[in-house]
């Protein structure tokens, strides 16, 4: 099998570096015409310049690719898509790639530090997202890929601005992987780990040039693939050369009897095998994770 994006078109945010730099190489060099967003500001979301995303361009049109440069904040969205449409006609895949720290820990964190990090993350990639959405339904047909982190997954000291953002990333592309199916629309999220102006902040040197993007950009490259028909709302972990996609686990649980209540004290009788993963199940839907609860309501 040979991925090409060949006639396809794609937008890649905050892509005058890191990961986006990668993935926006990669989708050149298989044939892609990109669009190269970047708004050239600090790791911290401060200041402008034209010249990462325009270095990048450079890059790809003298390996003999098609690409142009956007410098407009994720927050315009509607005019990096025209930015595509403009130049190429089109948008067939989006990478939802740009990002920036404001690390501290939550009783020194201020409100400038949460809204800056929303606004980047979560309404950049909605205003982007919103605004090519559309145009992909028309055409029964696109690929989407939000970018998560280990963070939103798990939690770490010092980001709750950033953990928040990244999971809710992936919430919403669950429910666009549901709405988009039917126009053949796959969203998928990755967590990567890759050596970049932020990685650098929080990593040693020699780990960071250790943890390549381009160890990450194949997986982008497959779920933006045409090739891949089917794999729609999950989330992977990428870096270093290992790739894995997570699923929800819960455990068994229990099912209370309902005609005298529920107490305090049943609960703690019940806690070992409330919180046991012997046996564990893994809903795939919001639908099939409530069947258990409903089951119960029936034995009334």
């Amino acid at each position: 099998m040979t991925i090409r994006f060949d006639d396809r078109v794609a937008i890649v945010t905050g892509a005058g570096g890191g990961l986006g730099r990668s993935h926006a190489l990669a989708f050149a060099a298989r044939g892609a015409k990109v669009v190269v967003n970047d708004l050239g500001g600090s790791a911290f979301g401060e200041g402008a310049s034209s010249t990462p995303a325009q270095k990048v361009v450079d890059e790809i049109i003298a390996a003999g690719g098609e690409a142009v440069a956007n410098y407009d904040s994720v927050l315009d969205g509607d005019k990096i898509v025209q930015t595509a449409l403009d130049n190429f006609g089109r948008i067939d895949i989006l990478v939802n790639n740009a990002g920036i720290l404001r690390d501290k820990s939550f009783h020194k964190m201020t409100e400038e530090d949460w809204d800056l990090v929303y606004n980047v993350h979560v309404k950049g990639a909605f205003k982007v997202t919103h605004a090519a959405w559309e145009h992909l339904r028309e055409q029964n047909y696109g690929r989407i890929i939000f970018t998560a982190s280990a963070s939103g997954l798990y939690g770490n000291f010092g980001q709750a601005n950033y953990s928040m953002a990244k999971l809710g990333l992936h919430g919403l592309a669950q429910t666009l992987a549901i709405e988009g199916r039917s126009k053949n629309i796959l969203v998928n999220s990755i967590a990567p780990v890759a050596g970049s102006r932020m990685t650098e902040t929080i990593m040693p040197p020699e780990v960071v040039e250790q943890l390549k993007p381009e160890f990450v950009s194949p997986l982008v490259l497959w779920l933006a693939s045409e090739a891949n028909s089917d794999n729609s709302g999950g989330v992977y972990e990428v870096g270093a050369g290992y790739m894995a996609k997570l699923r929800w686990e819960r455990t068994r649980g229990v099912a209370f009897a309902l005609a005298n209540g529920i107490s305090a004290d049943d609960v703690a009788a019940q806690w070992e095998r409330i919180t046991s993963f012997d046996d564990a199940t893994h809903p795939s839907s919001g639908q099939e994770a409530m069947m258990d609860m409903f089951a119960n309501l029936q034995k009334r």
